[in-house]
């Protein structure tokens, strides 16, 4: 992973060089969008939950890494502070933490029903890791965590993590018009189109279980974790703007 320095120049000349149409269908919109998403710099996190627990099974090792499961998010934002301090990300459906946490959620109420990750720049193998289950399907057996006070997995050496509630069921962003509240009570079709489907879950920050402490010999894990064109990056100063 290699820091780049640009001067303010030289961003102004990638953005000149950038162009976007500006037409209104649906697929070039797309198109439009993720390219120019791709210009910006995403931060990179990994939610952490309980898997749901099996009929056939009323007892089972809570601390065990089996019992955990974890998924790297492709998007993730802070979206308000005051009154409240609330989160918001999308995942892909169907998936086995977009059902872990609708499970979470319609069972009785708990403080925390899940930890958002956020993680450091010497962590981009642990994003990998969680965003492959096909190459790694016991990612918490080789990635070192702490457990909450809800007997949650925190990440150790992470930036922070956030124990985090659902506020509200997820929201299926296939179906738009089904947000309108006149249409809930009838309930989300169901997805039928070629693209992906994705669900919007919004929580409330419960705590922040962590903050790693500084240390100036290894800035990369004091440092973001960013996602820039498609590749692990991390944050460098940039040189102060010609007056």
């Amino acid at each position: 992973m290699q820091a780049c320095r640009r001067t303010s120049r030289d961003l102004a000349r990638i953005v000149r060089k950038t162009h976007y149409s500006t037409a209104s269908n649906p697929e070039h919109i797309r198109r439009d969008l993720r390219a120019l998403l791709r210009e910006t710099a995403q931060p990179v996190a990994v939610v952490t939950s309980l898997m749901p627990q099996a009929p056939s099974e009323p007892h089972p090792d809570t601390t065990h890494y089996s019992r955990f499961h974890g998924a790297t998010l492709s998007s993730f934002s802070s979206i308000a502070l005051d009154p409240h301090p609330l989160v918001a990300f999308s995942l892909r459906v169907p998936s086995r933490m977009a059902t872990s946490l609708k499970d979470a959620h319609a069972a009785p109420p708990v403080p925390s029903h899940m930890v958002v990750n956020i993680l450091s720049a010497a962590q981009a193998a642990i994003a990998v890791r969680f965003s492959r289950p096909d190459l790694h399907p016991h990612p918490f057996a080789h990635t070192p965590y702490t457990l909450t006070s809800e007997g949650l997995p925190a990440i150790t050496g992470s930036l922070g993590a956030l124990s985090c509630r659902l506020i509200a069921a997820s929201w299926p962003l296939h179906d738009i018009e089904m947000l309108d509240s006149k249409n809930k009570k009838e309930g989300a079709r169901s997805w039928q189109g070629d693209g992906i489907a994705s669900e919007l879950f919004i929580a409330q920050v419960t705590r922040v279980e962590s903050l790693c402490a500084s240390d100036e010999e290894d800035s990369t894990r004091t440092s973001p974790l960013l996602y820039y064109r498609r590749r692990y990056a991390t944050t460098c100063d940039l040189e102060a703007p010609d007056h």
